[in-house]
C-alpha cells in the first residue's frame, strides 16, 4: 500500500508538470491531456518494457488512468492559480523525480537485478517521462542541460542501497532516498550548482 501510494503521488506530480508545460505552449485541452499522460507514465512504461513487465503498469491498473485524468482536469481548471506560482512546474517535476526514482529501484529489485541496473531503472523512471514531454513540446529535455537532474536520481539511488545496509525498514528507505533526490535538485537550483560544461564561452 505504501509503495502504491508513492507511485500514485509521483504520477500526480508528473501529470501536473505536464499540464503546466502544455499550457505554456498553448495546446488545446486534448493536447494538454496527452502531454500530462506521457509525462506521468512515459518513464515507467519504458522501465516496464525493459524488464519485460508487460502489459505495463498503467494497462493493468486503471487507477493510474483515473488519477492522471483527475490531476490533469484539476490543473487545467485551476491553471490561473498555478500560473501565479512561479516555481510550480519546477516543484512538481522535482517531487516527481524523487518519488519515481525509488519506485524504479524497487521494480529493479523485484526483478532481481544488480544494484547498478536498479539505479539506472530508477533514473529512467524518473527522467524519461519529462524527456518525452519536452521533445513533444519542442524543448531541449531538462536531462540534457547542465542542471543537476539525473545526477540527483543517481545519488538518491546510491543512498537507497546504502540505507539497505543499515535498516530493513523499506518505508524509511523510500522516504529518505526520495527526499535526498528532491533536496539535491532543490539545493542545486537555489545555489546555482551545475555540472561543468564541455564548451568554453566565446
Amino acid at each position: 500500500m505504501f509503495i502504491q501510494t508513492i507511485d500514485i503521488l509521483g504520477t500526480i506530480a508528473f501529470a501536473i508538470s505536464g499540464v503546466l508545460v502544455a499550457m505554456n505552449k498553448r495546446l488545446d485541452a486534448f493536447g494538454v491531456y496527452i502531454i500530462a499522460f506521457v509525462t506521468a507514465v512515459g518513464g515507467g512504461t519504458l522501465r516496464d518494457a525493459l524488464i519485460g513487465n508487460t502489459p505495463v503498469f498503467w494497462m493493468r491498473d486503471m487507477t493510474f488512468i483515473t488519477v492522471i485524468s483527475i490531476a490533469a482536469l484539476l490543473a487545467m481548471l485551476f491553471r490561473d492559480k498555478l500560473k501565479h506560482l512561479r516555481r510550480s512546474l519546477f516543484l512538481f517535476d522535482t517531487i516527481g523525480i524523487g518519488l519515481y526514482t525509488v519506485i524504479g529501484i524497487e521494480k529493479g529489485l523485484t526483478a532481481d537485478l544488480h544494484p547498478v541496473i536498479c539505479i539506472t531503472l530508477g533514473t529512467i523512471s524518473a527522467c524519461f517521462g519529462g524527456v518525452i514531454r519536452d521533445i513533444l513540446c519542442n524543448d531541449i529535455p531538462v536531462i540534457f542541460h547542465k542542471e543537476i537532474y539525473a545526477t540527483a536520481c543517481i545519488v538518491g539511488g546510491m543512498v537507497y542501497f546504502l540505507l539497505r545496509e543499515f535498516t530493513g525498514d523499506v518505508n524509511l528507505i523510500f522516504l529518505i532516498a526520495g527526499a535526498v533526490v528532491i533536496a539535491i535538485r532543490l539545493l542545486a537550483v537555489v545555489f546555482k550548482i551545475s555540472l561543468p560544461s564541455l564548451y568554453k564561452k566565446e
